[in-house]
């Protein structure tokens, strides 16, 4: 049965060393742009203008979008806020022009585009500093993130796998951040937010195949640890296909339906969802092949247990 089983299974450590060399050129491809051209942050992060602004009737955000390109405000972040006729508009920081003198600028353009009377409801300006401080706060909260996972996962199962998942999920977070630097799009708040979802997403993902390597560990009693990861990638494989391809028709509604203030989320998720399967195969299993893994590991409890058993029955 056991001979079976390995003769059908999917020999996908086989590609292994080819899988690493990939993952490593995007990844030194990722390091490279966001040493160069860096991320492209969003007012979430510079800093700048927000204007709220009350409609007589519903607002058309299509409409308002292209008259504030048109004027210049191509930078423009325009959303709904409570009530269809409840507008906010964020803008740019602009040298030497004042938050009121900027609002009221915003609010002539907006009347003469659309021809209905636009009210005031307030203007707020969000200071760099503010900005910096959800940088530094974002990135301590997936630096915390990845430690606690480290920790779980090296008490949960072993060491090895603990230190191929915190691989695995830095090698996601490098790939998406790499995207986002290469292509120059916008990087807020609702981004970050889609950062640390593909990070639970590629966690989850990686445990449930620890835990099938750990379970065949015990089970098969023939093959090589490599044999034993390529079983349990092809048990878990269903499984992965299966929720990947649900989660990416979900994620692809957004990205096309959703509109321009989630297309970053989105975008980031359609990408964390594949890297985040793939670094689960390749990239969290082969650390762990690596670095040694073998039932010894594993199951320390049950090979002493039967050495001890031996030591009994001899006379």
């Amino acid at each position: 049965m056991q001979i079976l089983q390995l003769k059908e299974t999917v020999a996908f450590m086989r590609y292994r060393k080819v899988a690493v060399i990939f993952s490593i050129i995007l990844m030194a491809a990722s390091i490279l742009s966001l040493a160069t051209n860096k991320l492209n942050f969003g007012l979430d992060f510079t800093g700048g203008t927000l204007i709220e602004i009350g409609f007589d009737e519903s607002a058309d955000l299509t409409k308002v979008r292209a008259i504030m390109d048109s004027n210049g405000f191509d930078d423009a972040v325009v959303q709904l806020y409570g009530s269809s006729r409840d507008v906010v508009i964020r803008l740019a920081t602009r040298e030497d022009v004042k938050a009121e003198m900027l609002g009221n600028q915003v609010l002539d353009i907006l009347q003469a585009g659309t021809g209905q009377t636009i009210d005031m409801r307030r203007i707020e300006f969000v200071g760099a500093s503010v900005g910096d401080e959800l940088a530094e706060q974002g990135g301590l909260a997936m630096l915390t993130a990845l430690i606690c996972i480290l920790v779980y996962v090296a008490f949960r199962f072993e060491w090895r796998f603990a230190l191929g998942s915190v691989i695995a999920l830095f090698h996601d977070v490098l790939l998406t951040l790499g995207l986002f630097s290469i292509l120059q799009l916008q990087f807020d708040l609702t981004v970050l937010a889609a950062i640390l979802a593909v990070i639970g997403y590629s966690l989850n993902d990686t445990i449930v195949v620890s835990d099938r390597i750990r379970e065949n560990f015990r089970k098969v009693r023939v093959g090589t640890p490599e044999d034993v990861i390529n079983i349990s990638l092809t048990q878990t494989l269903s499984r992965t296909i299966i929720t990947s391809i649900t989660t990416l028709l979900v994620l692809a509604a957004l990205f096309f339906k959703g509109g321009e203030l989630i297309h970053g989320f989105a975008t980031a998720l359609l990408l964390g969802v594949f890297v985040g399967t793939y670094s689960s195969v390749y990239v969290a299993s082969s650390v762990a092949l690596a670095l040694g893994i073998s039932k010894e590991d594993l199951i320390p409890e049950v090979i002493e247990k039967e050495g001890a058993d031996q030591e009994e029955m001899r006379p």
